[in-house]
């Protein structure tokens, strides 16, 4: 019977050796892969223009499934969290301007809402202020990757809708908002849009809400990114299809969800 010689051991160098060969094949392959992949999704059409646009084909069907399992898990039981007013930013970051350009006149401003059936109403910043307040503080997160703590006060939409007798609307699907000049809008789900922490916004740190943030009026939706936050509210429509939406257009995510 043939004697087997034992199996030579390695020598820590030759162990180190071997397992950095390994690391780096295996690198080296997923490397490989992720460029293989990049170049995939690259030469992919760009979906058709519409109300969302922009995006990969292949990519955009990502989103959608994303915003699927998002909505599926939403309630409106989910609080973000909030803190004291002691920690909100005295210097609140403004990101953009889009959608305030032009002439402005505050005092000439009333907000326009369109119900599905095409009725309309005009509601001035007095008859909001009038309602009971809601003020909130929370960590604004910007999908460029800043977040800041900051503190707005406004009346809750939810609050707004009841009042003005629009409670049928939230029976839709969306609420569309455009600024007056019609240069930005956004276009939000109904579950998102009559959250309890979702307001109409009239001050910022306890004091009016000056021009650069959106005065008289802008939304505050802690539960998605900066970018639905629209500023200087102009009309409020309710659908059951989705409104047109600024950031969607050239290829965000519609949802936008935190």
């Amino acid at each position: 019977m043939e004697n087997k010689k034992p199996n030579k051991e390695l020598t820590v160098d030759e162990k180190i050796n071997r397992r950095n060969f390994i690391s780096f094949g295996v690198f080296a392959l997923m490397g490989a892969a992720f460029y293989k992949g990049w170049q995939w999704l690259y030469h992919t059409p760009k979906e058709a223009p519409g109300i969302t646009a922009g995006a990969k084909v292949p990519l955009r069907r990502a989103l959608n499934k994303t915003e699927l399992a998002f909505r599926n898990f939403f309630s409106n039981n989910n609080l973000v969290k909030t803190y004291p007013k002691s920690m909100a930013a005295k210097n609140v970051r403004v990101n953009s301007t889009i959608g305030m350009g032009g002439k402005f006149v505050v005092d000439d401003w009333k907000l326009k809402v369109t119900k599905a059936n095409g009725q309309t109403m005009d509601i001035t910043i007095d008859q909001i202020k009038a309602l009971p307040k809601t003020e909130i503080v929370f960590d604004f997160k910007c999908v460029e990757g800043w977040d800041q703590i900051q503190y707005w006060g406004g009346l809750k939409l939810i609050d707004f809708i009841n009042h003005f007798n629009l409670a049928d609307q939230t029976q839709l699907g969306y609420v569309g908002m455009m600024t007056p000049d019609k240069g930005y809008q956004v276009g939000l789900d109904m579950p998102s849009a009559i959250h309890p922490q979702t307001i109409l916004a009239y001050e910022m740190n306890g004091q009016p809400l000056p021009m650069n943030h959106g005065a008289p009026l802008r939304l505050i939706i802690p539960v998605k990114y900066g970018i639905k936050n629209l500023k200087r509210i102009g009309s409020i429509t309710f659908s059951d299809t989705r409104p047109p939406d600024y950031w969607a257009r050239i290829g965000y995510d519609y949802y936008s969800g935190l």
